[in-house]
């Protein structure tokens, strides 16, 4: 078996059914990722059709660009709705308080929803987040809509998606048991409070919720498009497990081989061979 971790980066992608999208810059990844979302919204808006999407909040670099296209071209969000994946939790499993500064619903309207032109924006009531006290609202939402039009997001240090996160080393857990697995409240792991204390925390590891409530791959794996991005060069090791890995819920993005329209946006840095090396800093 080839040792995907030594595959020069332009064999990447060849043989998954993962397609591979190859951006310049990070800035270029976003702007793809924008465009494709409204490519969506326009084509369902020609047709007479709502939209309903799952977005994260990270990575923001879409929206900047989603509502520069928006407030300029015009485009109607008004029959969408959007249904963030997840959100943290205090440890009474409720929201974190819209103020705070990792709050995802405080964040989501202060970066994107109060930056649209309001006679374009998404209304009021079809902004939702899982809700730790109705987790089963979102499959009631896609069942209701008929459909999932697509779905967005960042994949994580450990390959999850959303924060569906990997089982723990000893948990038995099949494929199909995972992607069978809901919206729900469940701990962080230890991999993602590190690297989210590293990306939004200056390495503050106790300022990380220990608790989420996250959309189940479940309904994500209903999703007619999904869209995975990968910015970062501490995903180098992920992007080559989820392309090219063993399809295995210990790398939840793995899973998405099984979907049948499934693609990866990586930036040069995240398509870098993962091997090993002492890195060195210039002072």
């Amino acid at each position: 078996m080839t040792d995907y971790n030594k595959m020069p980066a332009e064999k990447l992608g060849e043989g998954s059914t993962i397609k591979l999208e190859r951006c310049e810059t990070e800035v270029d990844l976003y702007w793809r990722v924008a465009m494709d979302v409204l490519s969506v919204i326009e084509e369902n808006n020609k047709k007479g059709e709502p939209t309903i999407m799952v977005v994260p909040y990270g990575p923001l670099g879409p929206y900047a660009r989603i509502i520069y296209l928006v407030n300029k071209y015009r485009i109607s969000l008004k029959n969408c709705t959007f249904i963030n994946m997840d959100e943290y939790l205090d440890d009474n499993d409720e929201y974190l308080d819209k103020a705070d500064p990792l709050s995802f619903r405080g964040g989501m309207d202060r970066i994107f929803y109060s930056q649209i032109n309001e006679e374009l924006n998404v209304l009021p009531e079809n902004r939702y987040f899982p809700d730790p006290k109705n987790p089963g609202k979102v499959m009631e939402l896609i069942e209701k809509a008929g459909k999932l039009d697509l779905v967005f997001g960042g994949v994580g240090i450990n390959g999850h998606y959303a924060f569906n996160e990997p089982p723990e080393a000893d948990e038995v857990v099949t494929a199909d048991e995972f992607l069978n697995r809901p919206t729900r409240i469940l701990n962080v792991s230890r991999e993602t409070r590190t690297i989210n204390a590293y990306m939004n925390a200056g390495g503050n590891f106790d300022a990380i919720p220990q608790k989420c409530i996250t959309v189940g791959m479940k309904e994500m794996f209903m999703a007619k498009k999904v869209i995975m991005c990968m910015p970062r060069d501490w995903l180098a090791g992920a992007l080559r497990k989820v392309i090219h890995g063993e399809v295995t819920p210990y790398v939840p993005c793995s899973l998405f081989r099984l979907h049948k329209d499934a693609t990866v946006y990586a930036c040069p840095d995240a398509l870098k061979t993962p091997l090993p090396e002492i890195r060195i800093y210039n002072k």
